[in-house]
Protein backbone atom coordinates (compact mmCIF):
# COMPACT_ATOMS: atom_id res chain seq x y z
CA UNK A 1 0.00 0.00 0.00
CA UNK A 2 1.38 3.33 -0.81
CA UNK A 3 1.38 6.47 1.34
CA UNK A 4 -0.80 8.38 -0.40
CA UNK A 5 -4.38 8.74 -0.72
CA UNK A 6 -6.87 9.31 -3.51
CA UNK A 7 -10.06 11.35 -2.15
CA UNK A 8 -13.32 10.67 -4.94
CA UNK A 9 -15.40 13.94 -3.97
CA UNK A 10 -18.63 14.93 -5.20
CA UNK A 11 -19.44 18.68 -5.09
CA UNK A 12 -23.41 17.97 -5.50
CA UNK A 13 -25.50 20.38 -7.78
CA UNK A 14 -24.98 23.73 -7.10
CA UNK A 15 -21.31 24.51 -7.43
CA UNK A 16 -18.55 25.20 -4.68
CA UNK A 17 -21.42 26.40 -2.16
CA UNK A 18 -22.85 23.23 -2.68
CA UNK A 19 -20.47 20.85 -0.87
CA UNK A 20 -20.65 19.46 2.59
CA UNK A 21 -18.13 21.11 5.29
CA UNK A 22 -15.93 18.02 5.41
CA UNK A 23 -15.44 18.09 1.80
CA UNK A 24 -13.96 21.49 1.79
CA UNK A 25 -11.79 20.92 4.86
CA UNK A 26 -9.97 17.86 2.65
CA UNK A 27 -9.89 19.44 0.00
CA UNK A 28 -7.87 22.59 1.66
CA UNK A 29 -5.30 19.75 2.75
CA UNK A 30 -5.10 18.23 -0.44
CA UNK A 31 -2.10 18.33 -2.32
CA UNK A 32 -3.53 18.54 -5.16
CA UNK A 33 -6.78 18.54 -6.86
CA UNK A 34 -8.25 17.63 -10.04
CA UNK A 35 -11.94 17.69 -11.45
CA UNK A 36 -14.10 16.69 -14.60
CA UNK A 37 -17.11 17.82 -15.28
CA UNK A 38 -18.07 15.95 -19.15
CA UNK A 39 -20.54 13.08 -17.31
CA UNK A 40 -21.92 16.47 -15.79
CA UNK A 41 -21.45 19.77 -14.62
CA UNK A 42 -21.99 22.48 -11.75
CA UNK A 43 -24.94 24.83 -12.50
CA UNK A 44 -23.43 27.73 -10.64
CA UNK A 45 -19.76 27.59 -10.42
CA UNK A 46 -16.95 25.80 -12.55
CA UNK A 47 -13.38 26.11 -11.85
CA UNK A 48 -13.13 29.22 -10.76
CA UNK A 49 -15.22 29.47 -8.22
CA UNK A 50 -14.32 25.95 -6.67
CA UNK A 51 -10.32 27.37 -6.87
CA UNK A 52 -11.24 30.24 -5.00
CA UNK A 53 -13.35 28.20 -2.19
CA UNK A 54 -10.55 25.74 -1.55
CA UNK A 55 -7.71 28.35 -2.13
CA UNK A 56 -5.64 26.35 -4.60
CA UNK A 57 -5.39 25.25 -8.13
CA UNK A 58 -7.85 22.46 -9.95
CA UNK A 59 -6.49 20.87 -12.65
CA UNK A 60 -9.45 19.93 -15.34
CA UNK A 61 -9.25 16.64 -17.02
CA UNK A 62 -11.11 15.65 -19.93
CA UNK A 63 -12.18 11.91 -20.65
CA UNK A 64 -8.72 10.67 -22.18
CA UNK A 65 -7.36 12.08 -18.67
CA UNK A 66 -9.44 10.23 -16.39
CA UNK A 67 -10.14 6.80 -18.71
CA UNK A 68 -7.10 6.44 -20.43
CA UNK A 69 -4.31 8.29 -18.05
CA UNK A 70 -2.25 7.52 -15.25
CA UNK A 71 -1.77 10.71 -14.05
CA UNK A 72 -4.39 11.08 -10.88
CA UNK A 73 -3.04 7.52 -9.90
CA UNK A 74 0.59 8.27 -9.92
CA UNK A 75 0.14 11.18 -8.30
CA UNK A 76 -1.88 9.63 -5.13
CA UNK A 77 0.57 7.26 -5.04
CA UNK A 78 2.86 9.38 -2.78
CA UNK A 79 0.47 12.43 -1.79
CA UNK A 80 -3.15 13.24 -0.74
CA UNK A 81 -4.97 13.76 -3.74
CA UNK A 82 -8.81 14.38 -4.55
CA UNK A 83 -10.78 13.93 -7.55
CA UNK A 84 -13.15 16.04 -7.98
CA UNK A 85 -16.44 15.93 -9.87
CA UNK A 86 -20.39 17.10 -9.90
CA UNK A 87 -22.98 15.43 -8.15
CA UNK A 88 -21.83 12.14 -6.54
CA UNK A 89 -18.73 10.86 -7.56
CA UNK A 90 -19.67 7.29 -7.89
CA UNK A 91 -22.64 7.74 -10.32
CA UNK A 92 -20.22 7.42 -13.39
CA UNK A 93 -18.77 3.99 -14.19
CA UNK A 94 -16.11 6.02 -15.35
CA UNK A 95 -15.18 6.99 -11.72
CA UNK A 96 -15.83 3.55 -10.13
CA UNK A 97 -13.46 2.61 -12.98
CA UNK A 98 -10.48 4.74 -11.63
CA UNK A 99 -11.43 4.15 -8.25
CA UNK A 100 -10.83 0.16 -8.96
CA UNK A 101 -7.54 0.76 -10.86
CA UNK A 102 -6.00 3.20 -7.85
CA UNK A 103 -7.19 -0.12 -5.50
CA UNK A 104 -5.31 -2.30 -7.64
CA UNK A 105 -2.14 0.11 -7.81
CA UNK A 106 -1.93 0.03 -4.17
CA UNK A 107 -3.60 3.76 -3.15
CA UNK A 108 -5.60 3.98 -0.46
CA UNK A 109 -9.43 5.60 -1.46
CA UNK A 110 -12.26 7.04 0.38
CA UNK A 111 -15.61 8.93 -0.42
CA UNK A 112 -16.87 12.21 0.35
CA UNK A 113 -20.52 12.15 -1.10
CA UNK A 114 -22.28 15.33 -2.56
CA UNK A 115 -26.03 15.58 -3.49
CA UNK A 116 -27.02 13.50 -6.63
CA UNK A 117 -29.72 13.77 -9.14
CA UNK A 118 -30.93 10.68 -8.35
CA UNK A 119 -32.12 11.65 -5.24
CA UNK A 120 -32.65 15.53 -5.65
CA UNK A 121 -35.11 14.97 -8.66
CA UNK A 122 -37.71 12.90 -7.21
CA UNK A 123 -37.54 15.27 -4.00
CA UNK A 124 -37.60 18.12 -5.94
CA UNK A 125 -41.40 16.75 -7.61
CA UNK A 126 -42.48 15.24 -4.29
CA UNK A 127 -42.10 12.16 -5.64
CA UNK A 128 -40.73 8.96 -3.59
CA UNK A 129 -37.20 7.71 -4.84
CA UNK A 130 -37.79 4.05 -4.22
CA UNK A 131 -40.60 3.93 -6.78
CA UNK A 132 -38.18 5.08 -9.13
CA UNK A 133 -37.50 2.20 -11.83
CA UNK A 134 -34.29 2.06 -14.32
CA UNK A 135 -32.98 5.49 -15.38
CA UNK A 136 -32.26 5.57 -19.27
CA UNK A 137 -30.30 8.62 -20.69
CA UNK A 138 -31.43 9.52 -23.93
CA UNK A 139 -28.37 10.45 -26.01
CA UNK A 140 -28.27 13.20 -28.80
CA UNK A 141 -29.90 12.57 -32.10
CA UNK A 142 -27.50 12.42 -35.35
CA UNK A 143 -29.91 12.28 -38.21
CA UNK A 144 -32.84 10.22 -38.34
CA UNK A 145 -31.18 7.32 -35.97
CA UNK A 146 -33.14 6.45 -32.83
CA UNK A 147 -32.12 3.52 -30.50
CA UNK A 148 -34.82 1.57 -29.51
CA UNK A 149 -33.11 0.22 -25.69
CA UNK A 150 -34.20 3.84 -24.27
CA UNK A 151 -37.61 3.41 -24.63
CA UNK A 152 -37.97 -0.43 -24.26
CA UNK A 153 -36.87 0.50 -20.21
CA UNK A 154 -39.28 3.38 -19.97
CA UNK A 155 -41.93 0.56 -21.19
CA UNK A 156 -40.52 -1.76 -18.62
CA UNK A 157 -41.03 0.84 -15.92
CA UNK A 158 -44.33 1.47 -16.77
CA UNK A 159 -45.51 -1.55 -16.60
CA UNK A 160 -44.27 -1.69 -13.66
CA UNK A 161 -45.71 0.77 -12.25
CA UNK A 162 -42.44 2.70 -11.43
CA UNK A 163 -41.50 6.07 -11.90
CA UNK A 164 -38.72 6.53 -14.97
CA UNK A 165 -36.29 9.33 -14.69
CA UNK A 166 -34.64 10.73 -17.89
CA UNK A 167 -31.76 12.02 -18.26
CA UNK A 168 -30.60 14.27 -21.45
CA UNK A 169 -27.42 13.90 -22.88
CA UNK A 170 -24.52 16.46 -22.20
CA UNK A 171 -21.01 16.81 -24.64
CA UNK A 172 -19.85 19.76 -22.65
CA UNK A 173 -16.38 19.77 -23.98
CA UNK A 174 -19.14 20.35 -27.45
CA UNK A 175 -20.87 23.05 -25.21
CA UNK A 176 -23.58 20.82 -25.92
CA UNK A 177 -26.67 20.03 -23.86
CA UNK A 178 -29.73 18.18 -24.68
CA UNK A 179 -33.24 20.27 -23.54
CA UNK A 180 -35.76 19.06 -22.36
CA UNK A 181 -37.94 19.99 -25.55
CA UNK A 182 -35.02 18.07 -27.49
CA UNK A 183 -35.75 14.71 -24.75
CA UNK A 184 -39.72 15.25 -25.40
CA UNK A 185 -39.41 15.51 -28.97
CA UNK A 186 -36.92 12.56 -28.57
CA UNK A 187 -39.63 10.47 -27.02
CA UNK A 188 -42.70 11.34 -29.46
CA UNK A 189 -40.56 9.88 -31.87
CA UNK A 190 -39.69 7.32 -30.34
CA UNK A 191 -43.66 6.33 -29.29
CA UNK A 192 -44.48 6.81 -33.44
CA UNK A 193 -41.65 4.52 -34.49
CA UNK A 194 -42.19 1.89 -31.91
CA UNK A 195 -45.94 1.96 -30.99
CA UNK A 196 -45.12 0.39 -27.72
CA UNK A 197 -48.11 2.66 -25.80
CA UNK A 198 -45.27 4.60 -23.11
CA UNK A 199 -46.86 7.59 -24.32
CA UNK A 200 -50.41 9.25 -25.56
CA UNK A 201 -51.73 13.26 -25.87
CA UNK A 202 -53.23 12.50 -21.61
CA UNK A 203 -49.46 11.16 -20.55
CA UNK A 204 -48.75 13.65 -17.78
CA UNK A 205 -45.00 14.19 -17.89
CA UNK A 206 -42.21 16.04 -15.60
CA UNK A 207 -39.57 18.47 -16.07
CA UNK A 208 -36.98 19.64 -13.49
CA UNK A 209 -34.63 22.75 -14.60
CA UNK A 210 -31.40 22.95 -13.06
CA UNK A 211 -31.97 21.03 -9.93
CA UNK A 212 -29.89 22.05 -6.61
CA UNK A 213 -29.32 25.48 -8.62
CA UNK A 214 -30.72 29.23 -7.53
CA UNK A 215 -33.04 29.13 -10.91
CA UNK A 216 -34.32 25.41 -10.16
CA UNK A 217 -38.01 24.91 -11.30
CA UNK A 218 -40.52 21.50 -11.87
CA UNK A 219 -43.15 21.73 -14.18
CA UNK A 220 -45.88 18.86 -14.53
CA UNK A 221 -48.35 18.62 -17.84
CA UNK A 222 -48.58 16.89 -21.25
CA UNK A 223 -45.60 16.62 -23.75
CA UNK A 224 -47.19 19.64 -26.10
CA UNK A 225 -47.64 21.58 -22.56
CA UNK A 226 -44.38 21.19 -21.20
CA UNK A 227 -43.12 22.44 -25.10
CA UNK A 228 -45.14 25.55 -24.82
CA UNK A 229 -43.33 26.59 -21.60
CA UNK A 230 -40.18 28.20 -20.81
CA UNK A 231 -38.68 25.57 -18.91
CA UNK A 232 -35.56 27.68 -18.10
CA UNK A 233 -31.58 26.80 -19.52
CA UNK A 234 -29.87 23.21 -18.94
CA UNK A 235 -29.49 21.00 -17.09
CA UNK A 236 -33.10 19.53 -17.60
CA UNK A 237 -34.35 16.11 -16.30
CA UNK A 238 -37.40 14.32 -17.40
CA UNK A 239 -39.83 12.44 -14.88
CA UNK A 240 -42.61 9.72 -16.63
CA UNK A 241 -44.16 9.17 -13.26
CA UNK A 242 -45.75 5.16 -12.99
CA UNK A 243 -48.16 4.72 -10.60
CA UNK A 244 -49.10 7.04 -8.27
CA UNK A 245 -49.77 7.58 -4.61
CA UNK A 246 -52.28 10.43 -3.75
CA UNK A 247 -49.44 11.87 -1.67
CA UNK A 248 -47.49 11.87 -4.89
CA UNK A 249 -50.28 13.34 -6.81
CA UNK A 250 -50.82 16.41 -4.34
CA UNK A 251 -47.34 17.14 -4.58
CA UNK A 252 -47.06 17.56 -8.54
CA UNK A 253 -50.53 19.13 -8.80
CA UNK A 254 -49.16 21.54 -5.90
CA UNK A 255 -45.60 21.58 -6.59
CA UNK A 256 -45.09 21.59 -10.52
CA UNK A 257 -48.47 22.96 -11.42
CA UNK A 258 -49.95 18.86 -12.92
CA UNK A 259 -53.45 18.90 -14.16
CA UNK A 260 -55.99 18.36 -10.97
CA UNK A 261 -57.14 15.28 -13.18
CA UNK A 262 -54.01 12.82 -11.83
CA UNK A 263 -55.99 13.12 -8.06
CA UNK A 264 -58.72 11.09 -9.42
CA UNK A 265 -56.83 8.93 -11.43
Amino acid sequence: MSDGELLFIGLGLSGAEGMTVKALRELQDCDKIYAEFYTSVLLDGGKESLEEAVGKEVVMLDRAGVEESEQVIEAAKGAKVAFVTAGDSMAATTHIDLRIRAEEEGVRTRLLHGISIFSACPSSLGLQPYKLGRTVTLPLREGDYLPRSPYDHLLENKARGLHSMVLLDIRAEEGRFMSAEEGLEWLLAAEEVFGGGLLDDDTVLCVASRVGGEEESVAAGTASELMAKDLGGPMHTIVIPGSLHFMEAYSLVSFAGAPERIIED
